[in-house]
């Protein structure tokens, strides 16, 4: 036998002690009837809390334009490539003159025209002079027709001269005058009296300058012919960047090819979707911050500019739109990136927090349990603003340093928020 056991060396001899060990230990433990619970406990305390709620968006610029030919022809000129940096109004590209329609030609024709038009309605004072040459003339004609009015009332011994068609007519009256004669009379003094009217009319119109109603429709020739003029250029209707580009010069092009993309990358935004249960925690002035997936170790800075008011209902789900301006955004940011958004909805400070994983929901109430002389003590509390780890004690009999346990009782009911 002994020579059994000097077989082994005193490793082996300590491997099989620990061994042993062990297994009394777990006897022992059964025959006490089972283990004993081991509690995960925090002691409750202090600190700070960063309400925040978190979305997906895709990058797009504030304005945005894709710009096409309005007409057919062949791309004269090329005036900007990508990237480049142009104002409003910037001319792109044009076309041949000669390989445009006919009716575009003869635009340039017709803004001369129109432009010379105008320019003698402001500044000419013709129009002015000929409507008081016209109040002069209708004056007098007027004032004819009514004394020959009042001679027709009484005996009459005149001869009286008149124009008809221009041509000077005399007629001679002596005795009484007839029935018809007052009644042609009465007739020439109502013209002559609606055409005075008419005259001063005008002159009211013009004493002061052109017709405005003449200069509007001399105003709309002209545009009319410059729009007609611009089918021949691409411009940039805002200040922005050229993000594409496609005509070189001698393509044929067509009405509808597109021919640049223009963004303005100065503003960049992102649209969120919040859902209702967040939406009303949510305002404009509120800071965000952004990571790329396309931008690796870099974080990004924003700024909620707008909170939409009404929901979209998507399977059933009921969301709301965010949109979130960059404040730092730099050339690696470009328009249709994809960002995950993280908005601080509140900060509070100085507060006693109460671990989210610790708190549990028994017949409706929140409740955590503390551990006294090591046994769980069931406690009601009320909480204020959460977090995705912590929640603000308000309410509820425990004080700072109290050891909440975090993996209460199977018993207690389901987690938090479960």
């Amino acid at each position: 036998m002994k020579q059994f056991f000097a077989k082994f060396s005193r490793t082996t001899w300590i491997i099989i002690g620990v061994i042993i060990a062990g297994l009394a230990v777990f006897i022992f433990t059964r025959s006490r009837g089972g283990t004993e619970t081991i509690y995960q406990t925090t002691p409750l305390a202090r600190g700070n809390l960063v309400a925040s709620i978190g979305a997906t968006g895709s990058v797009r610029a504030r304005q945005s334009a894709v710009l096409a030919w309005q007409t057919s022809g062949i791309v004269e000129a090329v005036n900007v490539d990508v990237g480049a940096h142009v104002l409003h109004d910037d001319v792109l590209a044009s076309l041949d003159k000669t390989s445009l329609n006919q009716s575009i030609i003869l635009a340039e024709a017709d803004l001369a025209s129109a432009k010379r038009t105008l320019e003698d309605l402001r500044n000419s004072d013709t129009a002015r002079a000929q409507a008081l040459v016209a109040v002069g003339k209708a004056e007098k004609a007027y004032e004819r027709a009514y004394n020959w009015r009042l001679e027709l009332n009484g005996k009459i011994d005149i001869t009286d001269t008149y124009l008809e068609f221009g041509i000077p007519k005399v007629r001679k009256y002596k005795g009484y005058a007839s029935e018809q004669t007052i009644a042609d009379a009465d007739e020439n003094l109502a013209l002559t009296e609606a055409q005075l009217n008419d005259a001063r009319r005008t002159y009211e119109r013009l004493k002061n300058g052109a017709d405005s109603t003449d200069i509007a429709a001399a105003e709309a020739r002209v545009a009319a012919a410059q729009s007609t003029l611009n089918l021949v250029f691409i411009s940039t209707p805002f200040d922005g960047t050229i993000t594409q580009a496609n005509p070189s010069v001698g393509d044929q092009i067509s009405a509808g090819s597109v021919a640049f993309r223009v963004d303005d990358l100065s503003h960049l935004l992102l649209d969120l979707q919040v859902s209702e249960v967040d939406i009303n925690s949510v305002f404009v002035g509120q800071n965000a911050t952004l990571t790329f997936d396309a931008i690796l170790g870099k974080q990004y800075a924003g700024k909620i500019v707008e909170v939409g008011q009404s929901g979209d209902t998507v399977q059933g789900v009921v969301s709301f739109t965010v949109t979130v301006e960059l404040t730092d955004a730099d050339e690696l940011v470009k328009p249709g990136m994809t960002a995950a958004v993280t908005v601080v909805v509140e900060e509070v400070n100085d507060v006693v927090l109460i671990p989210n994983r610790a708190v549990r929901l028994v017949d409706g109430d929140r409740v955590v349990y503390k551990l006294v002389v090591g046994q769980p003590v069931e406690v009601k509390i009320k909480l204020g603003s959460s977090s995705d780890t912590s929640s603000v004690l308000v309410g509820g009999d425990l004080k700072e340093g109290d050891l909440i346990i975090l993996n209460p009782p199977s018993r207690s009911g389901g987690p938090f928020g479960g």
